[in-house]
This record gives structure tokens, C-alpha cells and sequence, in this order.
């Protein structure tokens, strides 16, 4: 009897009431493929912005499925699959339709779940880590630079504060003030965002020296404008969410956003780093909530209004 699988889907452009759990045959596994036992699923901006119609609307895209990564075991492999065997705890990114009970990925987008990660934690890593390892490596940061980032409680925000500080940066992280002590305790210096952003980043940097990059993860107007106000180099100024003013200001956009660089080999490449990081705990992963797949549409509207922070994750 073939394994069928519950899915959630995204019936018509729109909201978050467009989605759906629906039942769905994962398929088996074919050359160089494994089927994995979903155990969490990492929720992220480019979900949403999806069905939201920011990448286009074509109707031949519908019903959308969702979630490009899983953290999960493998239940069965197809021919050709070298790594990996029936039983091992691994992590997956980038795959297709995540957002289930089980999947077919390649055995290619997969790395070992580090032991000291749970599962949820686990299916947090690699999108966020990735996207926060593209920024740095784009803009350059490197030892002695002071990096401004935007959006430092988010969950690439974070990644991006911790994989500054390791390479010798220092930096400063807007965030609301509830999320301060945990920046400061990543090694940042918080400021809060809203009126009056930029001279409380000229004031934390009378402590750090001048900034010498700035990383957008929010793509608010204050944001950008802040960002070019204070570094000289627009080269390295990056958002990964304000596609619209990048070009108009000369600063980089990263990621899936319209004119933006995906930056698909220095993202895969990071899998391997991630995953040894978050293996000694020098990389946290914070989790900010998890949800069953049944109240996807819930952890989108939370993650939408930016309420979280850390990683929303749904667990099958």
C-alpha cells in the first residue's frame, strides 16, 4: 500500500487563509534520493512571500507547496545513495514542500543532525545560517570590521550577529529592547530601532569605531537609510529583504527577492560549516515557537507581524 502523507499547500495567491493541509503520496525515492520521516520544518520569509504573489503569480504554480527545510530521519533510500542509510538523523536544505510528514530529497541537500540539536532546532540551521554566511561573504566582513544589522533578534539576524563576531567583528544589532540582553550576550552591542535609530548608532559607535558594514534583514525604509548614512563602501551594504530600494541605492541584494544574487554555491557550501558549528554549541539556534502543521496559517500571521524572535518551526 503506497505511504501517503499530509502536506500543507497554498490553494490561491493571498494570506495566510489560502493554506491548506491536504493528503499527498511523498512518492518513493529514486537515484540519489532518500524519503524522510518529517520531524520539524523550518518556517521562513520566502514561504509566505511566495503565495503571496512577490515572485509572481502564475496560476500553473497553484496549489504551492511549501518549506525548504526539514530536519527528519531517513526511512528509505533509492539507488545510487552512498551516505546515507535507513535510520540516520539528518538535516535538509534546500528541498521542496517541506511543510509535511514525509518528503523524497536528494541525498545531496542533506547533512547529519548534530546530536545536541533537537529536532526543531535542527530545522532551523541551514536556510537562516546560509543566508546569514552569503551576507557576510558578500560584504566582505572580516576581522576589524564593525557590522550594523538590521533585525538581530530574527532569526537570520542572530546567525548573522554570531557568525560576525567569529570572524573577529564587532557589531551592532538593532532589535526591540525586550531582545537586548540576548544580543548582548551573542557579543553585540543592541540598539533599539524607530525614531532616532541613526544617532543611537553614531552613539554605539563612539564605543566601536566607525561602521564598515551594514546587513538588512527587515527591509524597512529606516533600515536602508540608516545603513547608507553610516557606511562610506555602498558595495558593502546588503539587504536580503529590500529588493525594491537596492538598485536605487547601489547596495547588494541577496537571495530569492527580483534582481537579487542567490548566491547558490557560497549558500550550499555552508551546509557542511553550519552543521559543525551547531555541533559544539559555538552556533546557537534559538527557537522562538513551534506549531503543528495544522496551525501553519497561525505561524505565518506570527511570523508575518515579526512579533518572534528566533526560529518558528513547524512539527509534524
Amino acid at each position: 500500500m503506497a505511504l501517503t502523507s499530509r502536506a500543507v499547500v497554498a490553494s490561491a495567491y493571498g494570506g495566510p487563509e489560502v493554506l491548506r493541509l491536504v493528503d499527498v503520496d511523498p512518492g518513493d525515492p529514486g537515484p540519489g534520493n532518500v524519503l524522510v520521516e518529517v520531524r520539524a520544518a523550518g518556517v521562513n520569509p520566502t514561504d509566505w512571500k511566495g503565495y503571496a504573489g512577490l515572485y509572481g503569480t502564475n496560476p500553473a504554480n497553484l496549489p504551492m507547496r511549501l518549506g525548504y527545510e526539514v530536519s527528519g530521519v531517513v526511512s528509505a533510500v533509492g539507488p545510487s545513495v552512498r551516505w546515507l542509510s535507513p535510520g540516520d538523523e539528518i538535516i535538509a536544505w534546500r528541498v521542496s514542500g517541506g511543510y509535511a510528514d514525509r518528503i523524497v530529497v536528494s541525498e545531496q541537500v542533506t547533512v547529519r543532525r548534530p546530536t545536541n540539536l533537537d529536532w526543531p532546532a535542527a530545522a532551523g540551521l541551514l536556510l537562516a545560517g546560509a543566508t546569514a554566511v552569503h551576507t557576510l561573504s558578500a560584504t566582505g566582513t572580516r576581522d576589524g570590521d564593525v557590522v550594523l544589522v538590521h533585525g538581530g533578534s530574527g532569526g537570520v539576524g542572530r546567525m548573522v550577529v554570531q557568525l560576525a563576531v567569529l570572524r573577529g567583528a564587532q557589531v551592532i544589532a538593532t532589535a526591540s529592547p525586550r531582545h537586548h540582553d540576548d544580543l548582548r550576550d551573542l557579543g553585540a552591542t543592541p540598539v533599539a530601532y524607530g525614531d532616532g535609530l541613526l544617532e543611537r548608532v553614531h552613539e554605539a559607535a563612539r564605543h566601536t569605531g566607525a561602521v564598515t558594514v551594514a546587513i538588512d534583514a527587515v527591509g524597512t525604509d529606516e533600515a536602508l537609510d540608516a545603513s547608507v548614512a553610516v557606511v562610506a563602501d555602498r558595495s558593502r551594504v546588503a539587504t536580503i529583504a529590500g529588493f525594491g530600494r537596492a538598485g536605487e541605492l547601489g547596495i547588494k541584494a541577496l537571495g530569492g527577492g527580483p534582481g537579487a544574487d542567490p548566491g547558490t554555491a557560497v549558500r550550499e557550501a555552508a551546509r557542511a560549516q553550519l552543521a559543525e558549528l551547531a555541533s559544539d554549541g559555538t552556533l546557537d539556534v534559538r527557537v522562538a515557537r513551534t506549531y503543528p502543521l495544522a496551525d501553519v496559517a497561525e505561524a505565518h500571521r506570527d511570523g508575518i507581524a515579526g512579533r518572534s524572535a528566533g526560529k518558528l518551526v513547524l512539527v509534524p
